[in-house]
C-alpha cells in the first residue's frame, strides 16, 4: 500500500484521533467524531472484528508516522529481533526516525513537513547533510538546521516558534532559535505522543 494522500482529515475521522496539523477546530474531525463513509441509511455499522481492530491499529500507526507497509513491516521485523518487548522496541525505532526527531523538536508543524525539510536537505546530523527520513538518530546524536538553509521562510516560521511540538520530550533538548538539538537519551515507548495499542499490531503480524 503506498503512502495516503487523500484529505488528511479523513485518516483523523476513521482513526478516532487528530493526525493533522490543521489549527484547531479546523479539523473535520473535531466536528464530527463518526468514521468517513455513507450514513444516510441511519443503519448501525457491523462490529469490527478481532483482526478489523488489529488492521486497524496497525494503519493508524502508519498513518501517524507517515510510513509505507514495506517499512513498516521490515520495523516490525527488527523489533522482534532486539532484546525486550517487541511493542515497545517498535515505538522506540518509529520514534528514532530523523523525520520524527525534526518534528518533535518543533522544527516543523507536522511529521510530512518534517519529511519535507529532511528531503530537501536542509538538516544535518553531526555536521553532516543528511536528506534520508527514516535515517536512525542516536544517543548524543545533533541535529541542526544547515546554515545555508536558514534564510528560507521554513525556517523563519520554526524561529517564530509556531512549529507542532510545543512541549520537547524530555529525551530531547531543543535550541529552536538556532536551529539545534540532541538527542540525550533513546525514546522509551512511554514517550509517544499518541495512543498506539502495540500488542494489536504485534498480533496483526504475528497471524500472518
Amino acid at each position: 500500500m503506498a503512502r495516503y494522500i487523500g484529505p488528511k482529515c479523513k485518516n483523523c475521522r476513521r482513526f478516532g484521533i487528530k493526525l493533522c496539523s490543521k489549527p484547531p477546530g479546523k479539523c473535520a474531525f473535531e466536528r464530527r467524531k463518526t468514521p468517513p463513509g455513507d450514513h444516510s441509511s441511519g443503519q448501525r455499522r457491523r462490529r469490527v472484528s478481532e483482526y478489523g481492530q488489529q488492521l486497524k491499529e496497525k494503519q493508524k500507526a502508519r498513518a501517524i508516522y507517515g510510513v509505507l507497509e514495506r517499512q513498516f513491516r521490515n520495523y516490525y521485523r527488527k523489533a522482534n529481533d532486539m532484546q525486550g518487548v517487541t511493542g515497545d522496541r517498535l515505538l522506540e525505532l518509529l520514534e528514532s526516525r530523523l523525520d520524527n526527531i525534526v518534528y518533535r523538536l518543533g522544527f516543523a508543524i507536522s511529521r510530512p513537513h518534517a519529511r519535507q525539510i529532511v528531503n530537501h536537505g536542509h538538516i544535518k546530523v553531526n555536521g553532516r547533510k543528511v536528506s534520508i527520513p527514516s535515517y536512525q538518530v542516536k544517543t548524543g546524536d545533533e541535529i541542526e538546521w544547515k546554515d545555508a538553509s536558514k534564510s528560507k521562510p521554513g525556517f523563519e516560521i520554526i524561529k517564530s516558534g509556531q512549529g507542532a511540538s510545543a512541549i520537547v520530550p524530555t529525551w530531547l533538548k531543543s535550541d529552536r532559535d538556532n536551529g539545534k538539538g540532541s538527542v540525550l537519551t533513546g525514546p522509551q515507548a512511554s514517550d509517544v505522543e499518541m495512543a498506539i495499542d502495540t500488542r494489536q499490531i504485534i498480533e496483526y503480524y504475528s497471524r500472518r
